[in-house]
């Protein structure tokens, strides 16, 4: 059966294939809008509108496949997990494994690693491409090679992983150090420990203790060791999944400041003087609020927050 795409205008469906696609003279120009056509919602196959690029076969529709987001900065939080929820790690040598897979391909691809954290069923990753394209090149690597020795030593076929993997681009204004306390506190949420450094399948011992692994200063130079250690001390507020942060409500982050500064109004503190201000916007960002969330809660500027 023959797809054709779809982009939909204003109650109608343009087709951005080639006339000679029915003809099946010439396939090689597939999506080549040289045409367009008109699809009319009251024909049958679109019963609703949208901006979004649509695959449309006739019965039915199936989505394009959204094309993965790219990361200005170059950070990505990865995000996979086994199929049907089952584990991926059975032992300490599976864990073991993954991490000596994961430490060749960064000194071959001379990628950056600032969090990771494994846990029995999926793995959650925040690293730095060395080129563009790169994370497609690291995971592809990475889950053949380690879903190749899983299957032979536990004597099992097929898909290990489900679905495949989901990665979310990440800048380092709002999303950075919130996201590397929610890898590290997995563990915590799950009942496992009750603190990161109990947990030996993540990178939160190599902040502490240091190591040559995981990539530590960057995160360090935005907060400081001390304040980062802090961030870790209790469960962050914010929810994270790997398509994009569950930002907290202009109310939230109200409510969040004012617990935090003797229940004064988040717009007091500018008028604050300079030291008290500047403790008082420090600790809000060891608390796990964006330099931005802060800034719209306050009015001060992004340059004053960021220098606090």
């Amino acid at each position: 059966m023959d797809y054709y795409m779809y982009r939909f205008f204003g109650g109608v469906a343009r087709m951005l294939i080639p006339d000679n696609l029915k003809t099946g003279v010439d396939r090689s120009n597939w999506y080549t809008p040289q045409i367009n056509r008109t699809y009319h919602e009251d024909k049958g196959d679109v019963s609703f509108l949208s901006t979004k690029c649509y695959i449309v076969r006739k019965g039915g529709i199936k989505m394009a496949r959204k094309a993965r987001q790219l990361s200005e900065s170059g950070f990505y939080h990865i995000m996979f997990r086994g199929i049907n929820h089952q584990n991926i790690f059975e032992e300490e040598a599976d864990f073991a494994y993954m991490l000596e897979i994961l430490k060749d391909l960064k000194l071959e691809l001379k990628f950056e690693i600032q969090a990771y954290c494994f846990m029995s069923n999926h793995v959650h990753l925040l690293l730095k491409e060395e080129k563009i394209g790169d994370v497609s090149n690291i995971l592809k690597r990475l889950l053949i090679k380690y879903v190749m020795k899983f299957n032979r030593k536990y004597q099992r076929s097929g898909a290990l992983i489900g679905s495949r993997y989901k990665s979310k681009a990440v800048e380092l204004d709002e999303y950075f150090i919130p996201l590397i306390v929610y890898i590290h506190q997995n563990p915590m949420r799950a009942g496992i420990v009750k603190n990161p450094i109990n947990y030996r399948y993540s990178s939160y011992r190599e902040y502490i203790n240091g190591g040559n692994f995981v990539d530590v200063q960057l995160a360090f130079d935005l907060i400081g060791k001390e304040n980062w250690i802090k961030v870790h001390e209790q469960l962050i507020e914010q929810n994270f999944e790997v398509e994009g942060r569950l930002k907290l409500t202009e109310e939230e982050i109200r409510r969040k400041i004012k617990k935090n500064i003797q229940n004064a109004e988040p717009q007091e503190i500018e008028s604050m003087e300079k030291a008290e201000r500047d403790q008082i916007l420090n600790k809000l960002k060891s608390l796990g609020l964006s330099i931005r969330e802060i800034e719209r809660a306050t009015g001060i500027s992004r340059g004053i927050i960021a220098k606090s």
